[in-house]
């Protein structure tokens, strides 16, 4: 069963690749997504990391969280599930709306 992290702080330069192989000394990386704002493209300054196995995935928060990387203080944990907020979908008029 895969674990996936939170990564806080992340040096705004620093690519997805980048955060694959820092995470690889762990285990296996399953995927790797640097969060962007929406407007600006900009990174946000963290993301998400999915280790292939919950080991794996403690593994790596007992190694990086904590550590410093570019001069920034990493925060590694397991991420919280995502909120349901009950918006999205819909817009629009409707179908058949003349």
């Amino acid at each position: 069963m895969s674990m996936k992290l939170y990564v806080g702080n992340l040096p705004h330069q620093i690519t997805e690749e980048q955060i694959r192989t820092l995470f690889a000394e762990a285990g296996s990386v399953a995927s790797v997504k640097i969060i962007t704002d929406r407007m600006t493209g900009q990174p946000r300054g963290f993301g998400f990391v999915e280790m292939e196995t919950k080991a794996e995935g403690q593994r790596a928060i007992s190694m990086l969280n904590g550590q410093t990387l570019e001069g920034r203080t990493l925060t590694v944990n397991e991420a919280r599930p995502q909120k349901k907020t009950g918006y999205g979908g819909g817009g629009g008029r409707g179908r058949g709306y003349r």
